[in-house]
């Protein structure tokens, strides 16, 4: 990738992805498109953890490291981790990827199933599929947004789904990086755009709608190397009838990279 102009879109780790892109000769643009919101309310989860008290869960699935983590330190807060882990020896717990398993780890906590990579919804119910939720209650620790489909299949078999939110995504305050970001892949300045979370795209396509340039920002992308982290991300991209042109495997930003610099070699 030297001297190629790196359009990142990571927010949390787009420092860390714009120092690999330098590291490796190519020249990163950094335009954040999605900011994590905390959208956790302590009151609710104490009267989660007392409601399963009275209704233990059959089973509860955990998607992200950072919102185990948030739901935990709530629980410290309030004094209750003690009682929600020893909700949770009772229970099935299900982790979707190696973010949640270490945040899972680091509390004690028994994981039972584990979703295999890509970590996708598909992977997660290939993991519970022996699990029998019909009329049993089922906790979903939410990411970013709701998983519908997750929640759908498990009441499609008779569970009772409850999601605790965590953080929620949402557009940057400033979307001028995202503006510039637009201008630059129209101007054909750009070489390759890393996508590494699917509400990414949705978020640079409404700034673009904002810009009445949807079209143009589809037909620019159709001509930049579109590099994306997996399977959700690249579905989103599809959504918007945009050509993936590079599909990381395994899903990490290390193998992305490497896969980036391969191609554009």
């Amino acid at each position: 990738m030297k001297a190629k102009t790196i359009a990142i879109l990571e927010s949390r780790l787009g420092k860390q992805l714009a120092d690999l892109v330098a590291q490796r000769g190519g020249v990163p643009m950094h335009a954040p498109a999605l900011t994590e919101l905390p959208d956790l309310e302590p009151q609710k989860i104490a009267a989660l953890v007392r409601s399963l008290e009275g209704q233990p869960p059959k089973l509860v699935i955990f998607q992200t490291g950072v919102g185990t983590r948030a739901l935990f330190a709530a629980t410290d807060s309030l004094g209750l981790t003690a009682k929600l882990l020893q909700l949770l020896e009772n229970t099935a717990v299900a982790a979707r990827g190696p973010k949640p398993t270490g945040a899972l780890r680091s509390r004690g906590v028994r994981i039972d199933r584990s979703a295999a990579e890509p970590y996708t919804t598909k992977e997660v119910l290939d993991a519970i599929r022996d699990v029998d939720v019909k009329g049993s209650r089922v906790i979903v620790q939410r990411y970013g947004v709701a998983n519908v489909e997750l929640d759908r299949a498990l009441e499609a078999h008779g569970a009772q789904v409850t999601e605790i939110p965590t953080y929620r995504w949402s557009l940057p305050e400033d979307t001028r990086p995202l503006e510039s970001l637009i201008g630059a892949l129209e101007r054909g300045e750009i070489h390759a755009a890393v996508f590494t979370n699917a509400e990414q795209a949705r978020n640079l396509f409404a700034v673009a709608e904002k810009l009445n340039k949807a079209q143009e920002l589809k037909d620019s992308l159709n001509r930049t190397l579109v590099a994306s982290i997996g399977p959700v991300a690249s579905a989103a991209l599809r959504d918007f009838s945009v050509k993936v042109g590079l599909e990381s495997s395994p899903p990490k930003l290390g193998a992305l990279m490497s896969a980036l610099d391969s191609a554009l070699s």
